[in-house]
């Protein structure tokens, strides 16, 4: 009954707060694209928060066409890692999770690439319609600002989880056949 209740209140808070963005600020703004992209971000925390899913879709698993990583380290995903570190984001989620055991907080640590990108992924899709939106009735160049934070809200995320998953996966293995070992 709590789950429904906090799932129903957050998507109500949520389109109430967006039909409030949409109709007091130009939505060909960039104003409005960072507001849009912080709402729905504050939105889906709760929201995979609440359901807390254990997120077994095979989705999360490693592609053949990801090439172990390559194609995300050709896209710049090192670069935008150095820019998180830069900004200090390492430190946040260091603070956010802390580690307890190497297991424990491995597992965590996996768990928590898959919850963060499904709440960037399902984010990317909805400010993308909101960028067509943008583009078709104000231009193209009107909906860059959008379309530029969903690239780097939403889908360097995406990327940087999808590179980071399989080698957490990795060492999460490795520490379990040492504490295996030991016992």
């Amino acid at each position: 009954m709590k789950k429904t209740l906090t799932l129903s209140l957050t998507i109500l808070f949520t389109l109430a707060a967006i039909y409030g963005v949409v109709r007091f600020i130009k939505m060909d703004s960039f104003s409005f694209a960072w507001i849009l992209n912080f709402l729905l971000m504050s939105s889906m925390i709760l929201t995979t928060g609440a359901l807390k899913s254990q997120l077994t879709s095979s989705y999360f698993e490693e592609k053949a066409w990801e090439q172990k990583g390559k194609i995300y380290e050709y896209l710049g995903i090192n670069i935008f890692k150095k820019f998180l570190v830069l900004i200090g984001w390492e430190k946040v989620f260091k603070y956010t999770y802390p580690i307890k055991t190497q297991s424990e907080a491995l597992k965590n640590l996996y768990y928590q690439t898959k919850k963060s990108e499904l709440d960037h992924l399902i984010i990317f899709i909805i400010v993308l319609g909101f960028n067509v939106f943008v583009a078709v009735k104000f231009g193209f160049v009107k909906s860059l600002s959008l379309l530029i934070l969903n690239l780097v809200f939403n889908l360097y995320p995406i990327f940087l989880q999808r590179y980071n998953r399989p080698r957490i996966k990795k060492a999460l293995m490795l520490s379990e056949r040492r504490s295996a070992a030991s016992i």
